[in-house]
């Protein structure tokens, strides 16, 4: 009997929560070295050699239960999302909630950024227009988006070293995407359709 083969099944999601990972055992290994790296500064970076961490915020993480609490709905939704949209897409969406969130917190706030869970949140809403038929809106959309916002609005009431600010823009990320992918999709797909089809 053939033992079942180990597949590379989601290449973004894991390639994503295996840097995450080494990067936490190189600060542990030198001394938050790789954190320093990624790590989004409050403002925007002195040198043109600093704005990569508008992007690789998302790969640092302060320990290993930060990291986990943040990899966990990652490994679990992203697969999903990765099938659905497929790889290049979903980490384009990744890429460009990075940098939106970075550049916005250079602007308006003058705290560092560090961690995945704008990334999170952008899954957690997007999860929810999977199989969603054109011009609907789910209802596991709007409930989503009611407790998201009330734990945000409460969050922010209370002292933590926590970004709601993060939280909120990786949802309405998310959201935008998925109101706007499925129709590219299926409009990529009728295109597609009509090039291979042959006259009778």
């Amino acid at each position: 009997m053939q033992l079942p083969r180990i597949s590379y099944n989601a290449p973004i999601t894991i390639t994503f929560a295996l840097l995450a990972s080494v990067m936490l055992m190189v600060d542990f290994i030198a001394a938050d070295a790789a954190k320093n790296f990624v790590t989004a500064r409050p403002g925007f970076p002195s040198s043109i050699f600093g704005y990569h961490t508008m992007v690789t915020h998302i790969l640092g993480h302060v320990n290993w239960q930060h990291l986990v609490s943040n990899f966990s709905f990652i490994l679990l939704l992203g697969p999903v999302l990765e099938e659905k949209y497929g790889s290049k897409m979903l980490l384009l969406m990744i890429v460009s909630t990075a940098l939106l969130t970075g550049l916005l917190n250079a602007i308006f706030f003058s705290t560092g950024l560090i961690g995945a869970s704008g990334i999170v949140f952008l899954m957690i809403l997007l999860i929810s227009f999977v199989n969603v038929k054109e011009g609907e809106i789910p209802l596991t959309f709007i409930l989503i988006v009611a407790l998201f916002i009330t734990k945000e609005v409460v969050n922010s009431t209370q002292e933590n070293n926590i970004s709601e600010f993060a939280h909120i823009l990786g949802g309405a990320c998310g959201s935008v995407f998925g109101f706007i992918l499925p129709k590219q999709r299926q409009n990529n797909n009728a295109t597609n359709t009509g090039r291979n089809q042959k006259l009778s």
